[in-house]
């Protein structure tokens, strides 16, 4: 408004507003004047008492506990194997557990399932918090990793045990010296009779499934980020069996023959895809050859569609009664072994002779031993 040119909207109401001598005034910051002029406007009564705490103080108040203590071993032995673990709670409470393991292995995969049984606890109990203590230098280099798992029956539990650690908030992972650190350890775990639990045998505690590789993952790493395997004959398989497949959507197709792509299916998906086929709706219960055949014509593959197929029409109840007889013997033959090469002997009963023989039977003995036969008449 106090402006020397306006719109013409502006004029207008400048015009109307100029009647009424309105004042415009900015607002000000409000300084602790404002609260000083509060308090003298409203004392405090003298019989009051002067408190330091703020209300609803508590609230304000964050507890943070101190994360669980996981300590793990384990230990192969002619006797058997072994594997340990004892956890200590956020109020120094000690919680021991041992196991026994009834598949002989190697001391590393001892130290992974001993791991494995700790981190399936932590996670049932949902403690998000923990810090994990072992002695063994391999297992703990190679979950920070500092080490290669170059051993092909280690990684199958080192992908488990990644898995249940991502699973976990706040993991922190220390090795420590097998001999110092778990001799103070167990001096601080001495338990009174009366405080052990009462041991219970079991047969089985529980089944780990570790899921194998997927055949579709070394060809999605190289269509997507040209990843090879380290191994020069993988990595020359791979590089030429990917000419035939595109990744697309997430999803990934192999080129047939006709040109038409094939949707590429893992293994459970695969057996998923034989039930359909075979005895699901509309399945005619087809033999194994006929049953690949249907498959691809529906847009799915594996590289071993074909062995697989067969194998599960053959264990089919259906395919038991209408599959083609087995004419061999049940055991296998016993076979003579001459005494000579091409030498047999034979008895042969003949009938009644002639009439100067007066009516006796003579038995004949042929031998077989030359190119023809020679009769031998004997008498009785």
């Amino acid at each position: 408004m106090s402006k020397p040119v306006l719109s013409d909207r502006l004029a207008r109401w400048y015009l109307q507003l100029q009647q009424f001598e309105i004042v415009y005034v900015p607002q000000k910051a409000m300084k602790g004047q404002v609260l000083a002029d509060f308090l003298a406007d409203h004392p405090i009564p003298a019989e009051w008492e002067l408190s330091n705490d703020l209300p609803d103080e508590d609230v304000l108040v964050i507890e943070v506990t101190p994360p669980w203590k996981m300590y793990f071993d384990g230990a192969s032995y002619k006797e058997g194997v072994g594997a340990g673990v004892i956890f200590i709670t956020s109020d120094g409470e000690v919680l021991p557990y041992s196991f026994t393991l009834t598949q002989n292995c190697s001391n590393n995969a001892t130290e992974y399932q001993a791991l494995i049984l700790g981190l399936e606890m932590t996670v049932d109990i949902k403690q998000l918090h923990l810090k994990i203590f072992g002695d063994s230098k391999l297992v703990i280099n190679q979950l920070l990793g500092l080490y290669e798992v170059k051993k092909p029956e280690l990684f199958p539990y080192f992908s488990y045990a990644q898995r249940l650690i991502g699973w976990l908030g706040d993991v922190e992972i220390e090795h420590i010296m097998p001999v110092s650190d778990m001799q103070k350890l167990g001096s601080t775990t001495n338990l009174d009779d009366d405080d052990c639990e009462e041991k219970e045998e079991l047969h089985a505690i529980e089944v780990f499934d570790i899921e194998r590789e997927d055949w579709r993952q070394p060809l999605i790493d190289y269509l997507k980020y040209e990843k090879v395997p380290d191994d020069p004959r993988r990595k020359v398989d791979i590089r030429r069996r990917a000419t035939r497949f595109i990744h697309h959507n997430d999803t990934l197709y192999r080129r047939s023959f006709d040109g038409v792509f094939l949707r590429c299916l893992s293994d459970d998906e695969a057996i998923q895809a034989i039930e359909e086929a075979h005895s699901g709706v509309c399945g005619a219960h087809q033999s194994g050859p006929k049953l690949h055949f249907c498959i691809k014509r529906m847009g799915y593959y594996w590289p071993t569609m074909v062995k697989d197929c067969i194998n599960y029409a053959q264990r089919c109840q259906a395919y038991q009664f209408h599959a083609n007889f087995i004419h061999q013997p049940p055991e296998p033959l016993h076979p003579t072994v001459a005494s000579w090469p091409f030498d047999a002997w034979g008895l042969d009963v003949v009938g009644p002779l002639t009439k100067s023989s007066a009516g006796h039977l003579y038995p004949g003995s042929d031998r077989l031993f030359f190119k023809w036969a020679e009769a031998v008449p004997l008498k009785r």
